[in-house]
């Protein structure tokens, strides 16, 4: 009799699911239907003709921007770009482009090292007039996003295929023209690996792509070649990636067959079990992982499991919180959708995705409300939102001035002029600003118009709209004025008030330039104080111990 009720209850169950899932699925049928007929009647009655390509594609991605902001559409002109994403490969000349409204045409912002455009000699700041022969035109009333997908898309092409390029360079009266062979273009994850102090090696990572779990360990492997007995990995500002990638990078410094990430979904299909499946690199190296908010996904997997593991110390700012897996989808016209289709859970059993989102931003439980895990020693861990480090550090804050001007056209137009005029620079590790060439720099941006406003400003004319709402306008007009003429942006005072933040900014930006991303690794070691705090770790056995242990009874 058991049995019988026992089965019924299944059955009823199992109807009561597919009654759900049949009310679903006639809901979406109708919904679409709707959607369908009223762009059709839009379509043709609306008094101006509809551009479908725009209108749709917004429709789409409004309705994916609702979702999560890991769920996106790629039409068949942007397939390249999650191939690059995923891969991290292309095929083309290997440099980043800029449309440029106040030149009118595309500018070469970024080449790549050891890539087509950086070996042929492109640089930095020249401005593409042709490819192949055919003029790119000048921007004229077209979106810049849409001026540079189409040159982008002229300098990417099979491999092997010959580009000739005819460019505009920055104080150089002739038109240079080059000619370079296309190749799959392949962006290196790890940007740095070198040497410090002591024995301490360091490795950058900057994405996790197919290849990544090789580098590292081609990087680790030289790095104690050459003597290191201590390694700083460094995650921070990590986007992550190749989820795979991060179950590698985690196996060089784990035995075989440990569990790194539990995949959980709401189909079968889509849900595993990860675990290491090679023989480990090193599995007594002492570790410090650096992050910083910006460290996520697959860079995030890496970071909790070596701390679940009591494998490394985690130091740095609480992780970005992205524990959602996507995977793509093809469909019709060539197009894709890469959606989410699971959540991840580390080795302690947590899973480290934010509980929400605010203005497409990850918003973690408060310490209160989240669930305590512990790692394989015993250590105490929640989760929440991300990973909360070993050794929290205190982020640098960045003035509105500098933010303004690392986006501004002018300091990239300023390092440009500054390459042009000094054939050679130091090293990224002794390069300098003289002082005179710091007052060269103000002096170049104010001339070429660079402007700036305060958040203390921008809150004062809220404040004065405010004001005028509530008819206080006329009453408060000359506190508000004075109070206005010692807030207003004051570029002696801010350039001299922030110098050595923003000296830093604009080597940093002139390094780029003449040694790549690589170089701007190499300059930042220099003064980085989290890395100075990860060697004070390492280079203290005690500390680093004690920053592992379990904790005592007394503690528990």
């Amino acid at each position: 009799m058991k049995s019988f009720f026992l089965t019924l209850s299944l059955v009823l169950i199992s109807f009561s699911g597919l009654q759900a899932q049949s009310r679903h699925n006639a809901e979406t049928a109708k919904q679409l239907d709707i959607f369908n007929c009223l762009y059709r009647e839009l379509d043709l009655y609306y008094v101006d003709t509809l551009n479908a390509t725009k209108n749709i594609s917004n429709a789409i991605l409004y309705m994916l921007d609702q979702v999560d902001p890991y769920t996106e559409y790629y039409s068949e002109s942007h397939t390249d770009d999650l191939k690059q994403m995923t891969t991290g490969k292309y095929a083309g000349i290997g440099a980043v482009i800029t449309a440029r409204k106040d030149i009118g045409r595309c500018v070469i912002s970024h080449p790549y090292e050891g890539m087509p455009a950086a070996v042929a000699g492109l640089r930095a700041g020249d401005v593409i007039l042709s490819i192949n022969g055919v003029d790119t035109g000048e921007i004229g009333q077209r979106e810049l996003s849409e001026y540079s997908s189409a040159v982008s898309a002229a300098l990417r092409g099979d491999a092997g295929t010959i580009c000739d390029l005819r460019v505009r360079r920055p104080g150089v009266s002739k038109e240079l023209k080059f000619r370079l062979t296309r190749r799959t273009i392949t962006l290196p994850s790890v940007t740095c690996a070198t040497m410090l102090a002591d024995s301490v090696g360091y490795v950058m990572l900057s994405s996790y792509i197919e290849q990544t779990g090789r580098e590292v360990r081609l990087a680790v492997a030289d790095l104690k070649r050459k003597g290191a007995t201590k390694l700083i990995l460094d995650l921070r500002d990590n986007p992550g990636g190749v989820m795979g990638a991060a179950v590698d990078v985690v196996n060089l410094f784990l035995p075989k067959g440990k569990e790194v990430l539990d995949m959980r979904s709401k189909s079968r299909e889509n849900s595993a079990t990860f675990k290491t499946r090679n023989t480990p690199l090193d599995l007594d190296m002492p570790i410090v992982v650096l992050t910083s908010f910006e460290t996520a996904s697959a860079a995030e997997i890496t970071a909790g499991a070596l701390q679940d593991y009591d494998r490394a110390v985690i130091l740095g700012q609480n992780t970005y919180g992205k524990g959602l897996v996507q995977e793509t989808r093809e469909l019709p016209y060539g197009g894709y959708l890469k959606l989410t289709t699971s959540k991840y859970y580390i080795p302690s059993g947590r899973c480290v995705q934010a509980y929400k989102y605010e203005n497409g931003r990850p918003v973690s439980l408060p310490d209160s409300l989240a669930r305590t895990f512990h790692t394989a020693a015993g250590r105490p861990v929640k989760d929440g939102g991300g990973i909360t480090p070993d050794v929290v550090t205190k982020a640098d804050t960045m003035p509105d001035l500098l933010i303004q001007l690392a986006l501004s056209d002018q300091l990239f137009d300023y390092a440009v002029d500054y390459c042009h005029n000094h054939p050679q620079i130091a090293e990224p590790e002794a390069f300098r600003l003289t002082d005179a060439e710091y007052e060269a720099f103000r002096q170049y941006i104010q001339a070429h118009g660079f402007t700036y406003e305060t958040r203390t400003k921008a809150g004062l004319d809220r404040l004065r709209l405010l004001a005028a709402y509530e008819g206080y306008d006329e009453m408060a007009k000359a506190e508000l004025d004075a109070l206005e003429k010692k807030i207003v942006s004051n570029q002696d005072y801010d350039f001299t008030h922030w110098q050595p933040q923003i000296r830093a900014y604009v080597e940093e930006t002139i390094v780029q330039q003449r040694y790549y991303d690589s170089g701007v690794a190499r300059y930042r070691l220099r003064e980085d104080k989290e890395v100075n705090e990860a060697l004070k770790i390492l280079l203290d056995t005690g500390c680093y111990n004690r920053l592992l242990a379990p904790p005592s009874q007394s503690d528990r």
